[in-house]
């Protein structure tokens, strides 16, 4: 993959593109990590009251 990247990123695009190619990429991990973290929270059961006790723990 990192090779792939090197050679998208050694074109020289004009700094429009770039920024496009660059978002792209943001997008398409973004979307692969919530679906991961989608995926373990219905594993392990969690709930949104689960995520509000861990935010207001005063030991974190």
């Amino acid at each position: 993959m990192q090779l792939e990247l090197i050679k998208i990123f050694s074109y020289q695009l004009p700094n429009e593109e770039l920024l496009e190619v660059k978002q792209l990429l943001a997008n398409f991990f973004d979307e692969r990590i919530k679906k991961r973290a989608s995926k373990i929270w219905q594993e392990k059961g969690y709930t949104q009251n689960d995520m509000d006790k861990w935010l207001n723990d005063e030991n974190q």
